[in-house]
């Protein structure tokens, strides 16, 4: 598997897999605008997410947390400025994680994720955690694959929990 650097971001939310991503990179504009529906807060039980309330589907963009091309919240992504300023890769290099970013991570599902990931990356490294989070998101029915944060398969609709 070949790994791209921009999708090795340093909260842990590992881009190969992220929605935002895989919405742009298809060019899927039903999906995109499924996910403006979530980050305004438009999905019954999530709220909306800070900067979102202009949001539209020319905004679902990314390349990865370290490329040039940043989704809107990655832009102002308070972890990614951290670890740059300690001169660190990633939170699973510093001995404050958990911290306040950490603790008030905006979504649910990224947070559960993040205190996953981190510590998982610590303890096997980069390549292995790439390896099994692109392992992770495939459904274990008809083995679609699928991305973080989903709940149902688009395949074959059975509820999905693989975060």
């Amino acid at each position: 598997m070949k790994i791209n650097p921009a999708f090795i971001s340093p909260c842990g939310l590992y881009c190969g897999v992220c929605a935002i991503y895989i919405a742009d990179r298809d060019n899927n504009e039903k999906f995109k605008e499924g996910l403006v529906g979530l980050y305004k807060g438009k999905v019954p039980g999530k709220g909306t997410l800070p900067n979102s309330e202009n949001m539209s589907a020319r905004d679902i963009q990314c390349r990865g947390c370290l490329s040039d091309d940043l989704f809107m919240h990655c832009r102002q992504c308070e972890i990614r400025d951290c670890t740059e300023k300690k001169g660190y890769t990633g939170c699973h290099q510093c001995d404050e994680f958990p911290c306040q970013h950490i603790e008030n991570f905006s979504m649910a599902v990224g947070k559960k994720v993040i205190l996953r990931a981190v510590p998982y990356r610590r303890k096997f490294g980069t390549p292995k955690w790439i390896q099994d989070e692109e392992a992770r998101y495939f459904c274990p029915e008809c083995g679609n694959k699928v991305f973080r944060g989903v709940v149902k398969c688009n395949q074959c609709k059975i509820k999905l929990d693989l975060d």
